[in-house]
């Protein structure tokens, strides 16, 4: 795997590999995406001041939440569609998460049903809620998780309305996708993908297929559009906690105001994040609200962090900025589209030796001495 050691080597490789409305689904932010490209250069701007001539050191990047012991602070977030991208890709990342010892966070609109992937992960697989409307609906989906094995639910609350993505228009990226010359002509410039997409099938959300009377993309895509998202509330969030017995998570909080009536709703966790850029385009970068909402509930449940996060060094800042848990979600599916299977697995290791060689350089044997290496005037 030398020849692709960063993400974004692996992110170059992917846009090569997948059709053009893929790699636009997967890529795009909303808007001038200025938004994506701030979570990228705030991060960027996060220095270190190196503490050196401490001997031979072992840093552990060993890390436990919620009872359950991870091999690093490094976790799969959700992806919506992920097939598009590249087909049989929740089963993969399900089986890397299993493999590697790390938290995967399935979509409610993945392309494989909970069961199956929940199966796949062996015990490292957490839920994410796009909230229904219907409460016997959220029930079932909340009852199905529990009974497929995953050990955390996460309530995304950042995607109140659809956005805009004006890139995702350009390129068609339609579901179900419209066949014609044009898609025909990308898949079949793309023929890895292609011949994944024949052995897998056309991607459809089959978790949620056992809602409608037929299980067509067309149906499916209709009722996610008529049935998910833009009914979350406090009140919502506390009917939730009533009817998950497990840790519950709340992801896309930047305000600490909301993590705090978070915390109130009964959240035994929050995971700040702007939605990677894709929802607003004026949105603050992530990594610009975390040290408010640490500050406001950090000792009292786990603040994580998503959004930007591109190298183990990405993950290192967001810890030094009191993040307990980090979760990316381009740079495991670019490591997908570029590899295949293999791929979601090198993106980890990407991520986790560059983790490791941060603490050398800067002397940490453990995660919690990050912040103190952080350089005067960067916070």
């Amino acid at each position: 795997m030398d020849k692709y050691p960063s993400i974004a080597d692996l992110q170059r490789r992917a846009k090569w590999r997948i059709p053009h409305f893929a790699w636009e689904y997967l890529d795009s932010g909303t808007g001038a995406e200025q938004a994506r490209d701030r979570n990228l250069a705030a991060l960027g701007d996060i220095t270190f001041l190196p503490q050196l001539l401490k001997g031979e050191i072992s840093p552990s990047l060993a890390t436990s939440l919620f009872g359950v012991s991870y091999s690093a602070p490094i976790g799969i977030a959700p992806v919506g569609l992920t097939g598009m991208i590249w087909p049989g890709a929740d089963e993969a990342l399900a089986r890397t998460a299993a493999d590697k010892h790390i938290p995967y966070v399935v979509s409610t609109v993945a392309t494989v049903e909970p069961e199956v992937a929940g199966a796949a992960a062996k015990g490292m697989g957490w839920f994410q809620l796009y909230p229904p409307r219907d409460e016997s609906l959220r029930a079932d989906l909340i009852q199905r998780a529990a009974d497929s094995g995953f050990t955390a639910l996460v309530v995304t609350a950042d995607v109140p309305a659809a956005s805009r993505r004006e890139r995702q228009r350009k390129a068609q990226v339609r579901v179900p996708p419209k066949i014609g010359p044009l898609l025909v002509a990308r898949a079949a410039a793309r023929p890895m993908w292609s011949i994944e997409l024949l052995r897998h099938g056309m991607p459809r959300f089959r978790g949620l297929e056992k809602y409608i009377d037929r299980a067509s993309m067309a149906k499916t895509a209709g009722f996610v559009g008529a049935s998910l998202g833009g009914s979350l509330s406090w009140q919502y969030l506390e009917e939730v906690r009533d009817l998950w017995d497990g840790p519950l998570v709340v992801k896309g909080i930047l305000d600490p105001d909301d993590a705090e009536r978070s915390v109130e709703a009964g959240a035994d966790g929050v995971i700040v994040s702007n939605h990677g850029g894709r929802q607003l385009d004026g949105s603050a970068a992530s990594i610009e609200a975390l040290p408010a909402v640490v500050a406001r509930i950090g000792s009292r449940v786990p603040v994580m962090f998503d959004s930007g996060v591109r190298s183990g060094l990405d993950v290192a800042r967001a810890i030094s900025y009191g993040a307990s848990f980090v979760f990316c979600g381009r740079a495991f599916m670019f490591g997908l589209a570029a590899l295949g299977q293999p791929g979601s697995s090198h993106a980890f290791d990407i991520l986790s030796e560059d983790l490791l060689n941060v603490m050398h350089q800067t002397g940490c044997e453990s995660l919690d001495q990050l912040a103190e290496r952080l350089a005067p005037g960067t916070r």
